[in-house]
């Protein structure tokens, strides 16, 4: 990708993050532990984070678009001396061009006007909002504190600075249904973000999540459901040209080891990306009107063949299920990023 990437003259895109663990929330969510979701327990400080930025840099090669990435808590909520401190602390890397954008999390009720006058003179270019749901049922059940309306205030006061807008949601929370899930993506498109992160909920050992899972009050999301309900999610954005940044939480050992119940895949984005397309092929079979046994050929570029085909080839087993088919071949013979369907003689 990054050689690909070079040859068109783009420049690879790169994070520096540095994690604030729950500084500055002013809630604990029923699904949240920062801490190790983040992977990082010792508090961070502004010195800490300048040198997180020249320990990273000093390790990337001229071809990067490099931001800085404020992750983990609630950075606009911490006390405006600290988060000044944090900025001031990363601003002569902006400002001597070693870098080229600041991005931060924060929530949708710790933005207003004076906050966003500091982060337009420090020069940030990206605001990730932690909505989680557009359903004040769901917000309310989550613990989250804050209501869609203040979702939409924050979303059109950052939209009039130019600033670029992120916003994060999660599937699965106290109160969900596919229904309401698919209801938030499409109030979350009306509001025009730029980047959308999906996260299914996971139950993390520590929160109240993880006790209400144990009372018999809270059913986690099977990892099936999980893939069922983003597989429907995702082309929604896709349609409207909002890129997403992500699907499911990043792997580490930290978060591996913490998880009690729920949704947890390491290549989570990958399954769901692989059922889409079951999803399509099934379609063009159906409009193909095939027959029981027949052989079925797939064509599709190599970087795709693995997503047709399915983890441990799920996808053609499912789609032979399905049809009746006596066999489906696969081949990654094709330069650009589609794939086709027809029969065959055999396969």
């Amino acid at each position: 990708m990054h050689n690909d990437k070079a040859l068109r003259g783009e420049l690879r895109h790169v994070n520096i993050p540095i994690f604030v663990p729950h500084r500055g929330c002013p809630h604990t969510c029923v699904f949240c532990d920062q801490r190790r979701i983040s992977g990082e327990s010792d508090p961070q400080t502004p010195l800490k984070a300048a040198k997180t930025v020249e320990d990273s840099l000093s390790t990337l090669r001229g071809d990067c678009e490099t931001e800085i990435a404020f992750f983990g808590g609630s950075f606009t909520a911490i006390p405006e001396s600290e988060m000044v401190a944090y900025l001031e602390a990363v601003k002569p890397y902006l400002k001597s061009g070693r870098i080229q954008g600041i991005r931060l999390s924060t929530r949708p009720d710790a933005i207003n006007d004076h906050v966003l006058d500091i982060l337009e003179r420090y020069g940030v270019t990206a605001i990730e909002l932690g909505v989680q749901s557009m359903d004040a049922g769901v917000l309310e059940q989550s613990g989250r504190g804050h209501t869609p309306r203040d979702v939409e205030m924050a979303c059109q006061k950052i939209g009039q600075r130019g600033i670029k807008l992120g916003i994060q949601t999660m599937v699965g929370l106290p109160g969900d249904s596919l229904d309401i899930a698919l209801t938030t993506a499409r109030r979350v498109i009306s509001l025009k973000p730029q980047m959308v992160r999906i996260y299914p909920v996971l139950v993390l050992k520590g929160t109240l999540l993880e006790r209400m899972y144990h009372q018999g009050h809270y059913a986690p999301l099977s990892l099936e459901e999980a893939v069922h309900w983003c597989a429907q999610i995702l082309p929604l954005y896709e349609e409207a040209g909002i890129t997403v940044l992500r699907l499911g939480l990043h792997d580490s050992e930290t978060l591996g080891a913490s998880v009690t119940a729920g949704p947890y895949h390491p290549a989570f984005g990958e399954l769901v990306a692989s059922e889409i397309f079951r999803q399509k092929i099934a379609r063009k079979l159906v409009d193909m009107e095939v027959k029981a046994h027949e052989h079925i050929l797939i064509r599709t570029s190599p970087h795709l063949v693995s997503k047709i085909i399915g983890q441990k080839r799920s996808n053609l087993r499912a789609l032979q299920n399905q049809f009746g088919l006596k066999a489906i071949k696969v081949l990654g013979d094709l330069t650009k990023e589609d794939f086709s369907v027809e029969r065959c003689s055999e396969a």
